[in-house]
């Protein structure tokens, strides 16, 4: 089922988020933005937490948790020690929520309507697995730029 694969998807990724944070030779360094780029590897970090923990943690597995997006964006300066915790956590709920969808939740209507058109809850986690490896490909190239 693709349910372990997502599983591995996400715990992967997000594992190799918290490698590229942990490569940064200074915090600070975190937080910067230079020329063109616009979004902080913590802002970007904070933002896929955020986004996971939404669609994952909130709408499939009733978890509570309430996003605030524009924190997302505007907060600056977090430790990179709670940034990595907020990682821990998202993918302590990724391997508490992915298995236990069944076949007929993944063939079922995703319960909001996120994108243009509705989608398949089978499909959103995929797209929420690109997005995060989007986003991450950003982080390591911001890493680079910043060094």
């Amino acid at each position: 089922m693709i349910n372990s694969v997502l599983v591995t998807l996400f715990s992967r990724d997000l594992a190799k988020l918290k490698v590229e944070l942990e490569s940064y030779k200074t915090e600070t360094e975190i937080w910067k933005v230079a020329g063109d780029i616009a979004n902080s590897a913590g802002n970007l970090c904070l933002h896929l937490v955020g986004n996971l923990d939404t669609y994952i943690g909130a709408t499939l597995g009733n978890s509570g948790y309430v996003r605030d997006r524009d924190a997302e964006f505007a907060l600056k300066g977090i430790p990179r020690s709670e940034l990595i915790t907020r990682i821990n956590s998202t993918i302590q709920t990724i391997q508490k929520v992915i298995p236990t969808l069944s076949k007929e939740q993944l063939e079922s209507e995703y319960p909001l309507l996120v994108l243009k058109e509705k989608t398949t809850t089978e499909y959103f986690p995929i797209h929420l697995a690109m997005h995060l490896s989007y986003h991450l490909g950003q982080v390591n190239y911001h890493r680079r730029l910043i060094a």
